[in-house]
Protein backbone atom coordinates (compact mmCIF):
# COMPACT_ATOMS: atom_id res chain seq x y z
CA UNK A 1 0.00 0.00 0.00
CA UNK A 2 2.88 2.71 0.35
CA UNK A 3 2.91 5.54 2.17
CA UNK A 4 -0.70 6.46 1.60
CA UNK A 5 -2.58 8.10 4.39
CA UNK A 6 -5.84 5.95 4.54
CA UNK A 7 -8.39 9.16 5.57
CA UNK A 8 -7.09 10.84 2.94
CA UNK A 9 -7.98 8.56 0.30
CA UNK A 10 -11.53 9.22 -0.36
CA UNK A 11 -10.63 12.88 -1.35
CA UNK A 12 -7.93 12.16 -3.77
CA UNK A 13 -8.36 12.39 -7.59
CA UNK A 14 -9.22 9.35 -9.12
CA UNK A 15 -7.71 7.96 -13.00
CA UNK A 16 -9.34 8.31 -15.90
CA UNK A 17 -9.44 4.69 -16.15
CA UNK A 18 -9.65 1.66 -14.05
CA UNK A 19 -6.72 -0.97 -14.39
CA UNK A 20 -9.14 -3.71 -12.97
CA UNK A 21 -6.38 -6.04 -11.37
CA UNK A 22 -6.97 -8.36 -8.55
CA UNK A 23 -5.78 -5.89 -6.36
CA UNK A 24 -6.83 -2.39 -7.46
CA UNK A 25 -4.49 0.66 -6.96
CA UNK A 26 -5.31 3.49 -4.49
CA UNK A 27 -6.21 6.25 -7.12
CA UNK A 28 -8.93 3.79 -8.91
CA UNK A 29 -12.21 5.18 -9.33
CA UNK A 30 -13.81 2.27 -7.72
CA UNK A 31 -11.67 2.56 -4.28
CA UNK A 32 -12.00 6.14 -4.12
CA UNK A 33 -16.16 5.68 -4.61
CA UNK A 34 -16.13 3.03 -1.58
CA UNK A 35 -14.06 4.99 0.96
CA UNK A 36 -15.86 8.14 0.35
CA UNK A 37 -19.29 6.18 1.40
CA UNK A 38 -17.35 5.26 4.81
CA UNK A 39 -17.31 7.39 7.53
CA UNK A 40 -13.66 8.01 7.98
CA UNK A 41 -14.03 11.37 10.25
CA UNK A 42 -15.02 8.55 13.28
CA UNK A 43 -12.71 5.30 12.71
CA UNK A 44 -9.05 4.68 14.31
CA UNK A 45 -6.08 4.08 12.12
CA UNK A 46 -6.38 0.19 12.54
CA UNK A 47 -9.98 0.49 10.82
CA UNK A 48 -9.27 2.71 8.37
CA UNK A 49 -6.19 0.78 7.32
CA UNK A 50 -8.68 -2.54 7.17
CA UNK A 51 -11.10 -0.58 5.24
CA UNK A 52 -8.60 0.37 2.57
CA UNK A 53 -7.74 -3.17 2.32
CA UNK A 54 -10.76 -4.41 1.55
CA UNK A 55 -11.93 -1.62 -1.08
CA UNK A 56 -8.52 -2.60 -2.66
CA UNK A 57 -9.39 -6.60 -2.29
CA UNK A 58 -11.51 -7.19 -5.98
Amino acid sequence: MGKVNPAKVGGMKAKKKCCKKKTRCVRCPVVIHRMRKLDTRRMSKKELDHALKKARAS
